[in-house]
């Protein structure tokens, strides 16, 4: 056997931290640390290992871990097993991949170079250095563009597919920096740049972007959502600067090493995932303990005496976006408002409303407009139908709104407004009742007439869209 991925090597003049050998545990690196020192990004394509260590011992080992091992058989290629059914077969990384031609270089790696050169030029121009090269005359003028697309960040007609073209796949690191840095949090909590860039460039390349749905891109469009509410007059004139940076911080990370599937295939096949959390918020966990990762990684907060206290209310956030528990969050929210008792004086009362703005922004996409809703609507039903591909080659029970031949894109999209997002949304306007609102529900009602002039005679009925979405009810 020999390993598929040749393994990085740990420099051996490189002194470990005393306080790291004091504990016992795991240092995870990505391959966009390279940014910061490490290899080539283009050698290493993957974050997905760790420097094992022990307190006795000061040699570190990179090993790689869950799941990235692969080994060569002579029937080719599989990856590492975790349990005993057939599903296990399949690697996240590339489920949702495309094949690329043969003898064409793949557009990840290409991707990845132009990335890697705005990432240079913006440290160049971050230091206040000049640049000579004449060849970066085409990327200043994309970063222009960008640039002049931020300055109209809090429309709520935000093109991010645009964007995101305009920053060669890097919207949620030129993003999020952009928000932080314009409500004053970088300098109010005293935050090294170097590192909140090196925290939000793990945070990009720990999504799969090989997602049709859940990658980086649904991440900055989250964020930019957040960003929105937080300028809602309610939330403008009684959030904290740390609320702010809760919500931001939630936004860009609450998907984070999204699989590609839902919480129902994990559990059924037993994923190791579903194992550790118990079936309960399993992905929510995961994305929670992921972005903490990131966050003890590059020691971004701590200086901070509250970092204990950022990890566990970010926690708080992530967790509210679980779907299954939509109906408990809807109905406290229901019941606030009928006895008009949000007071968001109280801390506690500020934070469940900003659990309430992440889960409005996080199923926004059928309340933009009609262009950049129905590319969401695309990419999110191919996402459940790939899954349904995958459940249907093993012979599992395919899960709802998964199953392509007794579904369509607008029957997906009709019940997913009508038993999901309208009644959150209806209620939001309830507390909220702004011209963003108004615009929200107008966007929200035209869309869904939209996709019932689009349905097909296949469309299942009322009470079928129903059952599929009762989960939430």
């Amino acid at each position: 056997m020999e390993l598929c991925y040749q393994l990085p090597v740990l420099p051996l003049d490189r002194p470990v931290p005393k306080h790291v050998l004091s504990r016992r545990g795991a240092i995870s690196f990505s391959s966009s640390s390279s940014l910061f020192g490490a290899p080539d990004p283009r050698q290493l394509s993957q974050r997905r290992g760790a420097i094992s260590y022990d307190s006795s011992d000061q040699t570190a080992l990179y090993i790689r871990m869950l799941g990235d091992v692969r080994v060569r058989s002579q029937v080719g290629f599989e990856p590492e097993r975790r349990g005993s059914h057939p599903y296990l077969g399949v690697d996240f990384r590339t489920l949702h991949s495309r094949a690329e031609s043969a003898g064409s270089i793949p557009a990840r790696r290409v991707r990845r170079l132009f990335s890697f050169q705005r990432h240079l030029l913006s440290s160049r121009l971050l230091r206040g250095a000049p640049h000579l090269n004449p060849l970066h005359i085409l990327d200043e003028d994309y970063c222009g563009q960008a640039k002049c697309m931020l300055e109209k960040v809090g429309s709520w007609n935000f093109d991010i597919f645009l964007f995101d073209r305009l920053t060669n796949g890097n919207s949620l690191v030129f993003l999020t920096f952009h928000l932080l840095n314009q409500y004053g949090l970088i300098e109010l909590f005293q935050l090294d740049m170097v590192k909140v860039r090196q925290f939000l460039v793990l945070v990009q390349e720990d999504y799969h972007n090989q997602n049709p749905y859940h990658n980086a891109v649904h991440a900055a469009d989250v964020t930019q959502a957040m960003h929105c509410y937080l300028r809602e007059p309610k939330l403008a004139q009684s959030l904290t600067s740390f609320d702010i940076l809760l919500g931001l911080l939630a936004a860009a990370t609450h998907d984070l090493d999204h699989p590609g599937v839902n919480q129902p295939f994990l559990i059924k096949t037993n994923h190791y995932l579903a194992a550790l959390y118990r079936n309960t918020s399993v992905l929510e966990n995961h994305h929670w303990r992921s972005a903490v990762g990131l966050l003890r990684e590059t020691e971004l907060f701590s200086h901070l005496p509250a970092e204990d206290s950022i990890e566990r209310q970010l926690g708080s956030l992530i967790l509210a976006t679980d779907i299954s528990r939509q109906n408990e969050y809807l109905s406290r929210f229901r019941t606030h408002l009928d006895e008009n008792n949000l007071c968001l004086g109280h801390a506690s009362h500020r934070h469940f409303v900003l659990q309430m703005a992440l889960k409005c922004a996080d199923i926004c996409n059928p309340c933009r407009p009609w262009e950049l809703s129905k590319q969401w609507s695309e990419k999110v039903t191919e996402e459940f139908f790939h899954q349904g591909d995958i459940e249907k080659k093993h012979k599992l029970e395919i899960s709802p709104l998964c199953d392509s031949e007794a579904n369509t894109i607008a029957s997906v999209q009709i019940g997913f407004m009508t038993y999901v997002v309208e009644p959150l949304f209806a209620e939001w306007a309830r507390f909220s009742d702004t011209r963003l609102s108004q615009t929200m529900l107008g966007h929200l009602g035209l869309n869904k007439a939209s996709w019932s002039l689009l349905a097909t005679h296949l469309q299942p009925t009322t009470d079928d869209l129903f059952s599929s979405f009762s989960f939430v009810r």
